[in-house]
């Protein structure tokens, strides 16, 4: 099946972003909310996003334009589960709520759809687990920004058919992404790297070695990362971080994953990073 139009459900951090390189690349693009509130929220954040790129010369404003009319809203699954070709998941990372949304979806949508998930952590097998056709979904792992990071970690579980793989790695492409294919394993091969070096440098934190500023320079002047660990973690959220931390901790058996104390309170006290104002950075 040819893909003209591309669902997105959730229109957050993640889901905005798929929404506006997916438009980019030139397909119908259609966002799923549960209010109509969210969704203006994200169009307001992916029309300040193309009009950065117009005032950096990026594209010129007829190109922002014809972006902009292939994005469209809506609040009805049913709406995506009908008319889109390839649906990519971007909710929270909860494996029931991703379980119960691609099994609504499959309920309605025509046969040959392929199903993408965007979780950076959970065993995408199992959020395949109870679909009558689970060779059609395949993982999607995007990183944020994801207008601007150039990966896509492309998921395969042990039910996945190959062309469900080669097309998530075609559309990637078309994104104008990098994709990788990586097996079906606690954290895939970013998530764990990533997740591990950013406990560490919370744990080094904890335990007065250097202040944060430091262990971000450390890394991004020494190891040339492009942002150190704990700016990252206040990117992608402190919850977001905390949760993932205790899934792989669980499902690895590995004390190296074990959230740090620091990292329990801050989320307790609101302290999410970037989205909530304060995190290690104030924003």
């Amino acid at each position: 099946m040819s893909i003209e139009r591309i669902g997105v459900v959730g229109a957050g951090t993640m889901g905005h972003g798929i929404g506006q390189i997916a438009a980019q690349a030139g397909y119908d693009t259609l966002l799923c909310e549960i209010n109509t509130e969210l969704l203006a929220s994200a169009l307001d954040t992916i029309r300040a996003n193309l009009a950065k790129s117009v005032e950096l010369g990026k594209m010129v404003d007829e190109e922002r334009e014809a972006v902009l009319s292939r994005i469209s809203t809506t609040i009805d699954l049913g709406e995506i589960s009908t008319t889109a070709q390839l649906v990519i998941e971007a909710v929270p990372e909860n494996l029931e709520l991703k379980r119960d949304i691609f099994k609504a979806i499959e309920s309605e949508c025509q046969q040959g759809v392929t199903l993408a998930t965007n979780t950076s952590s959970l065993s995408v097998g199992s959020i395949a687990a109870g679909l009558k056709d689970e060779g059609c979904l395949i993982g999607m792992h995007f990183f944020n920004p994801v207008h601007v990071m150039d990966l896509v970690e492309v998921i395969r579980h042990g039910r996945a058919r190959e062309e469900t793989v080669d097309l998530a790695v075609s559309v990637a492409t078309r994104m104008g992404k990098t994709p990788i294919v990586v097996n079906d394993a606690p954290g895939f091969a970013t998530s764990r790297l990533g997740v591990l070096l950013g406990l560490e440098a919370m744990r080094m934190l904890e335990q007065g070695v250097a202040t944060v500023e430091s262990i971000d320079t450390a890394m991004e002047l020494g190891y040339r990362h492009p942002m150190g660990p704990l700016k990252l973690t206040d990117l992608v959220g402190l919850d977001v971080r905390l949760a993932i931390a205790r899934y792989l901790h669980e499902e690895l058996r590995s004390e190296a994953f074990r959230p740090p104390k620091i990292l329990e309170h801050m989320v307790a006290d609101g302290l999410l990073g970037k989205k909530s104002g304060r995190g290690f950075y104030e924003w």
